[in-house]
């Protein structure tokens, strides 16, 4: 994955590769350097294919650079929010067994007594990058079947589960890229995705792979404030986001392409955008972890009023399934069920769970698996296309989006479960008044609740 991002700096080096939030910039050259310069200290650490390391860090641009530099290493990186409980961070590091820890002391106050013992801190400081690293004999490189990063996502008994995803994986949506995007429209992408969030991979390698500008930002809402605003041609982020910046009016001209993702996207907002905005194309993607990220895409035409999740990316299949894996017919809803280029490796260290949900694949070749993605959807009836466009119908089990981050409402309820005074719980996801998206609301029964009960269970 970065033998891309290195092609794309020796071709243009003076280029400006990173515009983090405060204005600062890092060309190709200056952030191949410096994640060149980072990986050496990580491999004296030994780290190497199929090593992991947790990144914590706040969002600048020693962000991207480590991200980098733990590819470069040979390793995969974990992403870990700083805004993340103590608990959940703690978690993370302990199930996915990372060897080191890159962070920044700040960071790291709150957890240093508590750090696994096999996580060793790799501190961040201000004029880390002056300081010369240690002469290291060059380790294995990865190969293409080893991993490329770890993204947890949530669980429905209580415990988050790690989606592994490989180089392979993620190079095949890198290279399908330019495909579908202009160098026009990759020319500066608004970098706003947790990379605890797999949109950030389409942002950030997708990007840098093809030359263009990231720029680096808290969250899409503080795009009106960053410095290279008016230089963003595309902004790749959630519904419920867009329709935040569409409503305050915040859209600078210099947008012409917008992805969205990770909700059901509705024509309304669409339509908002192209009657507000000087935004040329909307696309929806569709797509969980466990497929590196977009799965189908779909150009949605000003006026759809119930925009479609589109078409499979080269190199992905997509089957609409019922009960006994049989294709059902058009227009009939059915599970969906997906294979290719993008599959995960699985779950890490969860080889129960990665054995109920990627299945022998009975429709294509021996030894290719299927991932049961547990949505509802089908092809669309009225079109005689030779391959009609998808329609996502919603969910088959209990998981649920929350601002884009998959939430299993199992994993609140065990978390308020645990607390003593709670008998009974129950978790819904229900529109939320203040925005186009949805809110957490949760039941409870106490046998003698306090009055600050609420209060001491949302902490």
């Amino acid at each position: 994955l970065h033998g891309l991002f290195e092609a794309q700096a020796a071709r243009t080096p003076e280029r400006t590769a990173l515009i983090g939030p405060d204005g600062g910039t890092l060309s190709y050259r200056e952030l191949d350097d410096r994640a060149s310069l980072l990986a050496r200290r990580l491999r004296a650490l030994g780290v190497g294919p199929e090593v992991l390391v947790g990144v914590m860090l706040d969002r600048t641009t020693d962000l991207i650079v480590a991200l980098y530099a733990v590819l470069k290493a040979g390793g995969a990186y974990v992403p870990i929010d700083p805004a993340y409980p103590r608990q959940r961070v703690l978690v993370l590091l302990e199930s996915s067994r990372a060897a080191v820890l890159v962070t920044r002391r700040a960071l790291l106050a709150e957890f240093e007594q508590s750090l696994p013992a096999t996580a060793v801190p790799l501190l961040l400081e201000p004029g880390w990058e002056l300081t010369p690293a240690p002469e290291v004999a060059s380790g294995p490189l990865p190969l293409p079947d080893n991993l490329a990063y770890t993204i947890y996502t949530s669980g429905s008994t209580g415990t988050p589960k790690g989606v592994a995803i490989e180089h392979r994986s993620a190079v095949a949506l890198a290279r399908w890229t330019p495909s579908v995007y202009s160098a026009e429209e990759l020319a500066c992408v608004l970098g706003s995705t947790s990379v605890c969030f797999d949109m950030s991979v389409f942002e950030i390698f997708c990007t840098l792979a093809w030359g263009g500008t990231l720029a680096l930002a808290d969250n899409a809402l503080a795009l009106p404030k960053h410095p290279a605003a008016e230089r963003v041609t595309l902004i790749d982020t959630v519904p419920s986001a867009m329709a935040e910046l569409v409503r305050a009016g915040q859209v600078p001209a210099s947008v012409r392409t917008v992805n969205l993702g990770g909700e059901a996207l509705k024509g309304s907002l669409v339509a908002a955008i192209h009657q507000s905005t000087g935004v040329e194309r909307v696309y929806n993607v569709y797509g969980p972890s466990e497929d590196t990220t977009f799965t189908t895409i779909a150009l949605i035409p000003r006026g759809e009023a119930t925009p479609s999740i589109g078409r499979p990316l080269t190199g992905t299949r997509l089957y609409v399934l019922d009960a006994a894996l049989r294709p059902v017919p058009q227009g009939v809803p059915g599970a969906v069920y997906l294979s290719g280029d993008g599959l995960s490796r699985g779950y890490l260290g969860r080889p129960d769970l990665t054995a109920e949900r990627f299945i022998p694949n009975p429709h294509g070749e021996p030894g290719s698996r299927l991932y049961r993605v547990g949505d509802l959807a089908r092809y669309r009836s009225d079109s005689e296309l030779e391959l009609p466009e998808l329609e996502f119908l919603g969910r088959i089990d209990h998981q649920v989006k929350v601002r884009g981050f998959r939430i299993e409402l199992g994993e609140i309820e065990a978390a308020l479960s645990r607390e003593p005074e709670v008998r009974e719980c129950a978790v819904l996801a229900l529109p939320d008044p203040g925005s186009e998206g949805v809110r957490l609301v949760a039941y409870v029964a106490s046998p003698a609740p306090r009055a600050d009960l609420a209060a001491a269970l949302r902490a």
